[in-house]
């Protein structure tokens, strides 16, 4: 700073600090992802398969960064589907595997039979 320039008033400094604080709290909402950068795959194995026949679950693998608020919104968005919760694991290859409780209005060997899993 050169000897000629002044330095902003304390009040000026503060009303500049609080602009500033403002604009970061006023950062939008996080953007909605795709489905399918959520949602590698189906897993299909004779275990997920019974659960899907048997307890009405579905077996996914999914993005190791994705939380299961965005995996649930993620499934009911594509399938049009209501979830009644979602449960994740980090199996040992290092894959997020999630396994999803679908409520008992819908169908999960209905979206199965979309996906080509059964």
């Amino acid at each position: 700073m050169a000897k000629s320039e002044k330095r902003p008033s304390k009040k000026a400094r503060k009303a500049e600090k609080q602009e500033k604080t403002e604009a970061k709290e006023s950062k939008p909402a996080k953007k909605a992802k795709d489905v399918w950068s959520i949602l590698a795959y189906p897993h299909l194995t004779e275990k997920s398969m019974n659960m899907v026949e048997l307890q009405n679950k579905l077996v996914f693998i999914v993005s190791r960064k994705a939380d299961k608020n965005e995996i649930r919104e993620a499934i009911e968005k594509e399938f049009g589907v209501k979830v009644d919760w979602v449960r994740t694991e980090i199996t040992t290859r290092g894959q997020k595997k999630a396994y999803v409780k679908i409520n008992p209005e819908f169908s999960a060997a209905d979206i199965a039979s979309k996906l080509g899993m059964i």
